[in-house]
């Protein structure tokens, strides 16, 4: 039987002083009441109930047991009446992890409206570039960037990644400013670490595919900026990244003719939570924000 059931029987015995009063109020027979309650007997091994014919009292262990019982039941009614609002209403943590300039320069800064319209929503925001498991860590969401393989997931699509290269006004100045990407090779190129081998400096219309020798390299998009906008060298870097160094004339675009093609960006998370308001309207402000127009 049920011993979660039962449980609630035999409380319902205990408040109601009778076998017979309980199956009145559970609109059960008195013969399941008693089912219950000899199940629960030969659960914990001992009398919960002594019975005669006109009267019932609980055993010394029924009445531990009975409170125990209602201490169990009212935590599982607590948190079914929680699951049911955070069902009604965004509530919760988002567990999101995205790359590093698309999450800094994009995401971070529109999830202050994210969470003003939510406010009983709270972010874990991982920056990372990495590729994140949305099963194995636990994740709400990724932003992915690149082609999709695991086609089990949801996959929303955003916006594309654009790259663009840069240098700083200096830097061109004292090196003169590179007009194929075959004049890269006698410049100072710098590179991120994430990046492989056969993907670093993805440059479109060149017939030379060997990628520049870079001068430096770093796991960090924003230790790259800083180096170009100081004239360390030439920069590929994403535009969300670099696009007020550019309004602000600190960086210089070149070589536009030769930008890698955009990268696709996709929002992805598991089919089973799709239902789950928090994760709705995330996904729901995400792509009304960042999605294809």
């Amino acid at each position: 039987m049920d011993k979660m059931r039962s449980m609630e029987v035999f409380v319902r015995v205990v408040d109601a002083g009778s076998l017979s009063a309980a199956a009145r109020t559970l609109d059960m027979s008195t013969v399941m009441v008693s089912k219950h309650i000899v199940a629960l007997e030969k659960l914990v091994g001992a009398r919960l109930l002594h019975r005669t014919t006109r009267s019932q009292s609980l055993s010394e262990i029924g009445e531990q047991y009975a409170e125990q019982c209602r201490h169990i039941l009212h935590l599982v009614q607590a948190a079914e009446t929680g699951a049911q609002a955070m069902r009604a209403v965004p509530r919760g943590t988002i567990k999101l992890s995205a790359p590093v300039a698309f999450g800094s320069q994009c995401l971070a800064p529109a999830m202050v409206e994210y969470l003003d319209r939510y406010p009983e929503v709270s972010l874990d925001l991982e920056l990372s570039n990495r590729k994140a498991d949305v099963v194995e860590e636990g994740l709400d969401a990724v932003v992915r960037i690149g082609l999709l393989k695991d086609t089990s997931m949801v996959a929303r699509p955003l916006r594309p990644l654009h790259m663009i290269i840069c240098a700083a006004p200096a830097y061109l100045e004292r090196h003169g400013t590179p007009l194929t990407p075959a004049d890269l090779s006698r410049h100072r190129c710098m590179d991120a670490m994430h990046w492989r081998h056969d993907t670093r400096w993805r440059i479109t219309h060149s017939d030379d595919a060997k990628p520049p020798a870079p001068r430096m390299r770093s796991n960090n998009g924003e230790a790259l900026r800083q180096a170009a906008i100081a004239g360390l060298g030439v920069v590929l870097q994403a535009e969300v990244m670099l696009a007020d160094d550019v309004a602000r004339g600190r960086l210089v675009p070149i070589l536009r003719d030769y930008w890698p093609a955009p990268r696709p960006m996709h929002l992805v998370y598991q089919r089973d939570r799709q239902s789950t308001p928090k994760l709705a309207s995330f996904v729901e402000f995400v792509v009304e924000r960042f999605g294809l127009r």
